[in-house]
């Protein structure tokens, strides 16, 4: 008989992207997926405006056709704003977003982690520096075990990249909830407890910085600024 992996006697549990996950969903009460740089905050600033937003997992022409099939805008990538598609992943984009529409967001790791967790009926949250405090509350109204997972990047190879602003994230919003946390859990916090200082200048930062996207730093750097907790039914992120 196998070791559970699901830090199972702990109400807030923590682990890193699809697989950690996908290890976690059958054993908590509700998720909360926290990629800062940039899926989580994009949701974040897109649902205080008003909208829906809905996770997918390609960046290609299914979302397009997705798009096109929900009456969405699509999210491109950044370098491919253009005036026929004015948004992207970049959540400083989103901040014109008109209220009451829907959005296809594709991204590779926060999108891939909600909407593949969300088709087992767990709760789905979208937590970020920016609504800590709320998506922590509004967490607890689905049960007392939460797991907590930070999405992280990629390597170009497609391997987990392991990212100090999802850790940091991740260990606030962990920080915020009640009961008693994992070791893993308790890790985290401590992270976030020492290093939130550092995001600003941590590799993913750096990479966005050289792209010139300092705003989107900026935004997703700020704490405890929002008041919506983005919650996945239906395929849309709506303010909870």
């Amino acid at each position: 008989m196998g070791v559970s992996l699901s830090q199972d006697g702990f109400d807030r549990r923590f682990e890193w992207g699809l697989d950690g996950a996908r290890s976690l969903a059958a054993h908590v009460d509700v998720v909360i997926v926290v990629d800062v740089f940039s899926f989580s905050t994009a949701v974040d600033v897109a649902t205080s405006r008003g909208a829906a937003v809905a996770p997918f997992a390609w960046a290609d022409e299914r979302a397009a056709a997705y798009a096109r099939e929900i009456d969405a805008y699509l999210a491109v990538g950044r370098s491919q704003v253009s005036e026929e598609h004015p948004f992207s992943l970049s959540p400083v984009s989103l901040q014109r977003l008109p209220e009451g529409s829907r959005l296809v967001l594709p991204s590779p790791n926060g999108a891939s982690i909600c909407a593949e967790i969300a088709s087992t009926g767990i709760p789905v949250f979208a937590g970020c520096l920016r609504n800590v405090r709320v998506v922590a509350a509004a967490a607890q109204g689905h049960g007392p075990v939460v797991g907590v997972v930070a999405a992280g990047e990629q390597w170009s190879g497609g391997a987990l990249r392991p990212a100090l602003e999802d850790l940091v994230g991740a260990g606030s919003v962990l920080a915020a909830l009640p009961g008693p946390p994992s070791p893993e859990a308790r890790a985290a916090i401590k992270a976030s407890e020492t290093s939130l200082g550092e995001v600003r200048d941590c590799a993913s930062a750096r990479e966005l910085a050289a792209l010139g996207y300092e705003g989107d730093i900026e935004l997703a750097t700020e704490t405890d600024t929002s008041t919506a907790a983005p919650l996945l039914l239906d395929g849309l992120f709506h303010a909870a």
